[in-house]
């Protein structure tokens, strides 16, 4: 049995994967395209990193996982939990504590115990998992931080996180020392070089940050050199191996990206539409927001204060309700995909709001610093655009239609049962 490897590309929209590859500015993508299968996947909503990542490592959507978002309302502790929309917004919500909750709390307290990250199901049943960068990590191994005052991780046998933790010497540089020349993704190649070199895994995730910075900054359309870095991190996998058809001989491979991005032209102020109106918290980053009601009984009554041009989802008598331009009904779902699982899953999430809002075409919400992507790109909301995501296998049969479904393609790799959540998905 092949060992196996999850490359995911943050940020990588299926047009920027698919010009590269038949462009050939991606020699790596090109290759690993033309042995594999490849169609268009869907990501989960709020499509938002930390809760993508959290539904690629436990095969669930939010419902399951329990992340809600990148900012939201922790209602057993009374505040704000940010995981990191922008400098600013961390040091509004307390930097100290927002750098706890990103790197240790997500994992240890708020990723939700019934679901089951593909590193724990792995390595109950024998097997050595690795990952590289990813953000959600939880795992078994306690992991001693590099530098003094940062608390120990639980993570996968091998465990790489921004030079914070190493489970081994790799010689690797300093990961965030020149974020805008891909100096994270650096970082990754050297970790990914020297485990391929020595077969240290059953499974790897190799997450690759950097296109999503760079199309942040620059826009989805304007990230070609940031791409070629990528590329450059995946060829460093295919050379440790020994070139493609070694590494092919020893490793079945996925390929993804979390979620994809949209060009930002303007930007709004969710809060503004709840001004005045009393025990209200607004959550909102990038395309995604969710409105908490401390008093209780209001969702439809907040919903309606929300933009016209955006959609505001809620539950009312247990149903989902969406609301778009003056119209309401749950067929306004249809207009994206999977929008009625997605937007079902996200409002089951106890973590979650009671209104969801998924911003209009080109808007963006300002977050809690006042910061913004604009004229760059973002993500978050259910639009195709930030919602659909390149998906490749190579070796482990054909890809599936959400990110929801890799964990358990690689589960079933290994012989390994998933989840009962994630059962329909491997069949």
């Amino acid at each position: 049995m092949r060992k196996a490897i999850l490359i995911v590309i943050d940020g990588l929209t299926p047009q920027a994967f698919e010009a590269a590859v038949e462009s050939g500015r991606a020699p790596a993508l090109a290759a690993l395209h033309a042995a594999g299968s490849y169609r268009r996947a869907v990501s989960t909503f709020p499509s938002l990193t930390p809760v993508c990542l959290s539904a690629l490592a436990t095969g669930g959507h939010p419902d399951v996982h329990g992340i809600p978002h990148l900012v939201w309302w922790h209602r057993g502790e009374q505040r704000l939990v940010e995981y990191g929309s922008s400098f600013h917004a961390m040091r509004a919500a307390g930097l100290t504590r927002g750098l706890r909750d990103t790197i240790f709390n997500m994992n240890q307290q708020h990723l939700s115990r019934d679901a089951v990250t593909v590193y724990e199901a792995l390595e109950s049943a024998g097997r050595t998992a690795a990952a590289i960068n990813i953000t959600c990590y939880r795992g078994g191994t306690r992991h001693v931080p590099t530098l003094p005052g940062v608390p120990h991780a639980f993570g996968p046998r091998r465990f790489f996180f921004y030079s914070l933790f190493e489970s081994d010497p790799t010689g690797a540089p300093i990961a965030v020392r020149s974020r805008a020349a891909g100096s994270i993704d650096a970082y990754a190649a050297t970790v990914g070089r020297w485990l391929v070199t020595r077969d240290g895994f059953d499974f790897l995730v190799y997450y690759l940050p950097d296109y999503d910075f760079a199309s942040h900054a620059l826009g989805p359309d304007d990230c070609e050199d940031a791409l070629a870095r990528s590329d450059a991190a995946v060829a460093a996998l295919i050379d440790a191996a020994g070139g493609l058809d070694e590494f092919l001989e020893r490793y079945a491979v996925v390929l993804c990206a979390d979620h994809g991005q949209t060009r930002i032209e303007r930007v709004d102020r969710l809060e503004d539409a709840f001004t005045g109106v009393e025990d209200v918290v607004v959550a909102a980053s990038n395309r995604a927001g969710m409105v908490y009601d401390l008093r209780g009984g209001r969702a439809r009554e907040l919903a309606e204060r929300v933009g016209p041009e955006h959609v505001a989802l809620f539950l009312e008598e247990g149903s989902v309700v969406a609301r778009r331009g003056g119209e309401e009904g749950i067929e306004l779902l249809d207009d994206y995909p999977q929008g009625r699982e997605r937007a079902a899953a996200a409002l089951a999430n106890p973590n979650a709001g009671e209104v969801l809002v998924s911003a209009a075409p080109g808007a963006e919400f300002a977050d809690l610093g006042g910061r913004h992507h604009l004229g760059g790109g973002s993500h978050g909301s259910l639009e195709a655009g930030d919602s659909l995501v390149p998906m490749l296998t190579v070796g482990l049969g054909p890809p599936p239609d959400s990110i929801t479904g890799v964990a358990p393609l690689v589960l079933a790799h290994f012989d390994i049962e998933p989840p009962a959540y994630a059962r329909p998905l491997a069949a």
